[in-house]
């Protein structure tokens, strides 16, 4: 399956809020939809699930447009919205139900999700009674209880604890490796590259920069050096002394120096300088920006 969004626009009143955005999403692989605050994000996804029209372009699915009565789709909201006085099953039935899937085959799925998350004791309980980071689950179970072809989560790892991400963390594996179309939108940047290949990043709702983050990242100037050492500040007056010509700038990034290179084509020489340096080098690497990086150079100074 290839999800397919061509040249969209939609304004609200007199607000431009999309101006003309592309963008395609393959069935195996998850996408990244980011940006900050405002960029357009939500009315994209608005647009997909067909809660709202688009003032021109068109949502294909396979090429052609895409129909939400024959292809199921799962959205997860950041913003969630489960009923906390009712059971569990009773909901998670009603929302399978509403999608189409008899209340057999629903509690069904139910059951197998809640086992995946480590929830089954919990499927007559109410929704308040549980802790805020299983209530994310059971959200994420009413988001795949229809067995969805597109998957649209948004924030799903918001609230959860390191154990729990990773029970979560399994099924969105699963859901790839099962050839759903998955669109990831989250402002947690580890989560994006742990399991998109592609992003797109939406800046005041035009799309900034989409493709493989990949050869985005290689896009980059390659002339900065990350050099890790437990004796840091040794291999930094080594440094200032022997080949600060070729350092446009230097500078401290975790628990290492980033150095900036007047050229690309000096990194061989201070390869060679540094194995002078008696300091002891743990790590010395061509330094990616990370997609956090990325992130910021495509909108900052975006409302």
């Amino acid at each position: 399956m290839v999800l397919e969004v061509k040249e969209i626009t939609k304004s609200f009143g007199e607000k431009q809020v999309l101006s003309g955005v592309s963008f395609e999403a393959q069935g195996g692989k998850a996408l990244g939809l980011l940006g900050r605050n405002g960029a357009g994000k939500t009315t994209t996804i608005r647009i997909i699930m067909q809660v709202f029209n688009a003032n021109s372009g068109e949502v294909l699915l396979d090429g052609k447009p895409l129909d939400t009565d024959k292809v199921s789709i799962g959205y997860m909201p950041e913003e969630r919205g489960l009923y906390p006085k009712k059971s569990i099953m009773e909901q998670l039935i009603y929302f399978a139900n509403l999608k189409g899937v008899s209340t057999s085959q629903a509690k069904e799925n139910a059951i197998k999700l809640l086992e995946k998350l480590e929830m089954t004791e919990y499927k007559n309980a109410k929704l308040n009674t549980l802790s805020k980071g299983n209530q994310q689950k059971i959200q994420l179970v009413a988001t795949l209880v229809c067995n969805p072809d597109i998957v649209i989560l948004d924030e799903p790892f918001s609230g959860l604890d390191p154990v729990n991400a990773m029970l979560l963390k399994d099924i969105v594996k699963e859901l790839i490796a099962d050839g759903k179309i998955v669109l990831f939108s989250s402002h947690q940047m580890n989560y994006i590259e742990e399991f998109c290949d592609d992003i797109v990043i939406l800046n005041k709702g035009k799309v900034a920069v989409s493709g493989s983050i990949k050869e985005i990242k290689r896009g980059y100037e390659r002339n900065k050096i990350y050099i890790s050492s437990q004796e840091i500040e040794q291999v930094q007056n080594f440094i200032t002394s022997n080949i600060s010509s070729l350092i446009k700038n230097i500078s401290q990034k975790d628990d290492g120096l980033l150095l900036e290179l007047n050229r690309e084509d000096d990194k061989p020489q201070v390869l060679r300088t540094l194995a002078d340096c008696s300091a002891d080098i743990d790590e010395f690497k061509v330094y990616e920006p990370s997609l956090n990086d990325i992130f910021v150079d495509f909108t900052e100074g975006a409302i």
